[in-house]
């Protein structure tokens, strides 16, 4: 791994950007981006958008996001370990999207290498690339490890909960407000238990009650619910809402799941690389959410999610992501990005990328 290289990911974690407040990190990468070989510009929402090659070619789309939980942690270096906040989740992932798009021989394709907001809340800034990209392929950086190339995220419902009831002693038999929530919450994981399919955590509706807030007259509660594919959503806001009963109900969130065909031309890019650097790769079902789920329904191009980086440490004070693996990672983008731009020019039937490898479309295959 080139020092450059290093540096880059370095100095994008000592930029702190938790969600909402990533223009800092948008301003240094849209300037620094400019000396790797990228025209760059900051969008509306403050996404960092860099692009190379023609822009009347085929386009492969990089996003990666460069927001992160809020931090204290330190970051500092231990050997090949970089500690930090965003190491895994997920700056090193976009890092490596950087570095592999500025080294990648694609010819005629274009790369775009999008430094997207807010992914940790709500997805404001892969929202906000469907109205002005579309296209013909696309990676999503999150970590799944060098060798993992993710195939599925499940969706997610956030939903909020708030109930009143008259002030009464504590010794009365009346429903206290804490109470109804308390069945409430119950109702809710006993539908979700009830409609889970297999054995899988991937395949199971899963509720998490992530604040509370009661007392006698009064209760907040907001419970998210990762959901699997095929999940009936209408129908569990029907069950929400009856079960409810004279509650406020709202629902904040509504992001569909997504499985990918292992077929497509982005997996089957970065597997034919992940082979060539000697491992066997992994294909992964993810139990979280990802901006995987805002983009793919909307473009329904080949995509994949990739990067490194062990997601388990995500969020936690542990946070490290292993240098010599991020270059793994690297060099796997690299080839996997001249491997899926030689399949995009023979289905254009264009001029062949200059130092593609040669049949890599076929080989692909």
């Amino acid at each position: 791994m080139s020092t450059r290289a290093e540096s880059l990911l370095r100095r994008m974690v000592d930029i702190p950007s938790p969600s909402g407040e990533e223009a800092e990190l948008a301003a240094f990468l849209a300037a620094e981006l400019r000396d790797w070989g990228f025209e760059t510009h900051l969008d509306e929402v403050g996404n960092v958008i860099a692009g190379r090659g023609p822009a009347d070619g085929p386009t492969i789309m990089l996003i990666g996001h460069m927001d992160t939980v809020p931090s204290l942690l330190e970051v500092r270096q231990e050997g090949s370990l970089l500690h930090g906040r965003g190491t895994v989740d997920a700056k090193g992932p976009l890092a490596a999207m950087i570095c592999a798009a500025a080294a990648a021989e694609t010819g005629p394709v274009r790369l775009v290498v999008a430094g997207v907001v807010e992914e940790e809340t709500f997805g404001r800034g892969a929202t906000h690339l469907l109205e002005g990209h579309r296209p013909d392929a696309a990676f999503v950086g999150e970590p799944n490890g060098w060798s993992g190339v993710g195939i599925g995220y499940k969706g997610r419902v956030v939903v909020r909960y708030e109930v009143r009831r008259p002030a009464v002693h504590t010794a009365s038999p009346e429903e206290k407000a804490s109470e109804a929530a308390v069945a409430f919450w119950n109702e809710v994981a006993g539908y979700c238990a009830k409609h889970s399919e297999g054995t899988r955590a991937f395949d199971r509706p899963i509720p998490t009650l992530t604040e509370m807030s009661a007392t006698i007259e009064e209760a907040r509660m907001t419970i998210a619910c990762r959901t699997p594919p095929g999940f009936d959503l209408p129908a569990f806001e029907r069950f929400l809402a009856e079960a409810a009963g004279d509650a406020v109900l709202r629902i904040d969130d509504r992001t569909p799941a997504v499985r990918l065909d292992t077929r497509g031309a982005v997996v089957r890019a970065l597997c034919s690389a992940i082979r060539a650097q000697g491992a066997r790769p992994t294909l992964k079902l993810k139990t979280g959410t990802a901006d995987l789920n805002i983009v793919e329904p909307h473009w329904n191009v080949p995509m994949a999610v990739y990067g490194p980086g062990d997601s388990s440490l995500d969020h936690t004070d542990r946070e490290h992501i292993d240098l010599t693996e991020f270059a793994q990672a690297v060099d796997v983008l690299r080839q996997a990005l001249e491997t899926l731009a030689a399949e995009l020019v023979e289905a254009r039937g264009t001029a062949a990328p200059a130092g593609a490898p040669a049949g890599a479309a076929a080989g692909a295959r």
